[in-house]
């Protein structure tokens, strides 16, 4: 697979306030790091807090599915990954992994649909051309990547039919 397409995250340390009473990361920090993650996508493409304060554009999420694989606790560090599975002109489907930074084994995956607003509405809206330019070629890239196993997953009680 020609993963080395994918956007690799800095490693993040986990800490002590998001260990709970469980002795593990507590479920409401996942989002967090899959959200710094995407914030150094979201940098590529044109689009941090630099983007949001000249421009008045930003992004939204609208829609999340986290799968918690692995537990992780407070001596694990974590790396994200991201990878671009469909966009148009104001929206942006992913799906992200964190994975524990020294074994590779996969704590957690994220599929979210990301909305590009305008902040004087706010109010969906395009993406300017130079955008919509990186983000065509990220996903230009990311098609030669096979579809996530993960990605697409619903939620469901699946019943035995006799």
């Amino acid at each position: 697979m020609p993963d080395e397409a994918l956007h690799r995250s800095r490693i993040f340390e986990l800490q002590k306030d998001w260990i709970d009473f469980n002795g593990h990361l507590n479920m409401a920090y996942y989002p967090v790091l899959f959200d710094r993650a995407y914030e150094e996508v979201s940098e590529g493409f044109g689009m941090g807090a630099r983007y949001a304060a000249e421009r008045q554009l930003t992004t939204y999420t609208a829609e999340i599915h986290l799968c918690y694989v692995r537990e992780l606790h407070l001596a694990d560090r974590v790396r994200g990954t991201y990878q671009l599975l469909d966009h148009d002109e104001k929206r942006l489907h992913s799906y992200q992994e964190l994975r524990h930074a020294e074994e590779g084994w996969l704590a957690a995956t994220c599929e979210t649909l990301t909305l590009h607003i305008d902040m004087s509405g706010p109010k969906v809206t395009p993406f300017p051309a130079d955008v919509l330019e990186r983000v065509a070629a990220m996903r230009a890239l990311h098609k030669t990547l096979p579809e996530p196993e993960r990605a697409g997953r619903s939620i469901a009680i699946r019943r035995r039919t006799r």
